[in-house]
């Protein structure tokens, strides 16, 4: 067909079906990156079109392979023989350019600049089979100026075309990367924009107060500006920094819920949290052995406790060993008890009471509550082996981690936004505190803060950050 004749420099793409798939499924990138500086800096190449598998890959009833960019017309136009209207799905038979079947799908096409990408994109709807999506694959890559997206790419266009700001961005990696209903609510929040509507917010206040300093400094002679002018600025900087702050203050819950709690199970040996790890995490994780000093090392387990993503860790015995492996795995096992969000203090009811570091974050459990002993006031009893306890035990670990938080998501994340938001807080309280009164200093104190906070989502100086963002997500998002 004329109309797939080389025009230009050709990106036929030389692979075989078979290791397009390959590469699909492994989640590697194109062997065709876009261009980059010698630094390793990603740029954004916007003249070429780009193909991914969106839908997870493997063996499906449909899968959905994604095209965006200036030659998505044309691939409809040969592989579907129209161009759909937009947003309507309609049901067509693909054909390679030699005219060969290929397989009956559901197409879309969403016009830009009203797509996810901001280009112009199609969505074929095929059957998930390997081989269809070889086939399609190869034959999409083999038209020129189509390839295969990098890892992140359709996301990365978003962002340039101002679909979404970085913060979205990371909300959105966060939302596909979510296990439970904390995490999914706290991602979605982010990806719809709550983190950039608020920094916008402030922002705006902040150039409203430096365009009221400029306003004293640059007419302060003329006798139609009157008003304390520098105090209106500071009032408006002082609101901003409180928000700031309280924002500030939900950032250890908002990398919990992202990362997970941390639970601690500690106390002496043959306590029990081995099998407690088991029974929580209803499998075989921790070797159970009535030998003391079995569990040497920590061993973690991820747990979803009510739609709380929760990190559970079992800790060596807690006792003075002169086994130096075992002395490593006890000063292990005291470091995370110093750093968990919730630690369960475990007693055998047989045992002697044991005292555990951060009794601020303690709950007590007395374990082997099956056998003859005492429990006792401030202490939860369970039993592995019958089941006793074991449900009050879970409500009051999901109690203990709730009053952490604070009913709703939290604003900040990631280690990223606590960096720009305890800025912008530093030079709003060199402004707000300060007594000299000179306009071109709160001006720029003013003005740092409002830089941080466009960094925050994504406006300037965060191409390294992008790079890294960006590869971390699948080929087709």
């Amino acid at each position: 067909m004329a109309a797939l004749e080389h025009r230009g420099s050709s990106t036929e793409d030389s692979r075989q079906p078979e290791q397009l798939v390959s590469l699909m499924f492994a989640g590697s990138s194109s062997k065709k990156p876009s261009s980059r500086l010698s630094t390793g800096m990603m740029i954004p190449d916007t003249h070429s079109t780009i193909v991914a598998l969106s839908s997870a890959p493997g063996k499906a009833g449909v899968a959905v392979i994604r095209v965006s960019g200036p030659r998505v017309r044309f691939v409809l136009e040969t592989f579907a023989s129209l161009v759909p209207e937009p947003r309507i799905a309609t049901l067509r038979r693909l054909v390679d350019a030699e005219g060969a079947a290929i397989d009956s799908a559901l197409v879309l096409f969403f016009a830009g600049p009203a797509s996810f990408t901001g280009e112009d994109v199609a969505e074929f709807h095929v059957h998930g089979s390997r081989a269809i999506l070889a086939r399609l694959l190869a034959a999409l890559t083999a038209l020129p100026d189509v390839r295969l997206a990098e890892a992140g790419e359709f996301t990365r266009r978003a962002f340039e075309a101002g679909k979404l700001d970085l913060a979205a961005v990371e909300g959105l990696a966060d939302l596909i990367d979510s296990e439970t209903e904390w995490q999914r609510r706290q991602a979605l929040q982010q990806m719809d924009g709550a983190l950039g509507d608020v920094v916008e917010d402030w922002r705006n206040a902040l150039i409203e107060a430096m365009s009221l300093l400029a306003a004293e400094l640059d007419f302060s002679d003329e006798g139609d500006v009157s008003g304390p002018l520098q105090e209106q600025a500071l009032v408006l900087a002082a609101q901003v920094l409180e928000s700031l702050r309280d924002a500030l203050g939900s950032f250890a819950m908002g990398e919990r819920v992202r990362e997970g709690f941390v639970v601690v199970l500690a106390g002496p040996p043959n306590a029990g949290k081995s099998s407690l790890l088991n029974a929580l995490a209803r499998r075989d994780v921790a070797i159970v052995s009535p030998i003391a000093g079995t569990t040497r090392d920590s061993l973690e387990v991820r747990l979803d406790l009510a739609g709380l993503p929760v990190i559970l860790v079992d800790t060596a015995g807690l006792r003075d060993s002169a086994d130096p492996i075992e002395a490593e795995g006890v000063r292990r096992a005291r470091a995370l008890v110093e750093r968990a969000d919730l630690v369960l203090g475990l007693r055998a009811v047989d045992s002697d009471p044991y005292r555990v570091e951060n009794q601020a974050q303690l709950l007590k459990v007395a374990t082997k509550a099956d056998l003859a002993g005492p429990v006792l006031p401030d202490e939860r009893p369970v039993s592995v082996k019958t089941g006793e306890g074991m449900a009050a035990l879970l409500a009051d670990i999901v109690a203990r981690l709730q009053e952490l938080g604070q009913g709703e998501p939290a604003l900040l994340t990631r280690e990223r936004h606590r960096i720009a938001v305890a800025e912008a807080i530093g030079t709003l309280e060199r402004a707000v505190a300060a007594q000299h009164g000179q306009g071109e200093l709160l001006a720029e104190d003013i003005r740092l803060a409002v830089v941080a906070l466009e960094r925050l989502v994504g406006r300037i100086d965060v191409e390294d950050v992008l790079d890294r963002l960006f590869a971390g997500f699948c080929i087709g998002k």
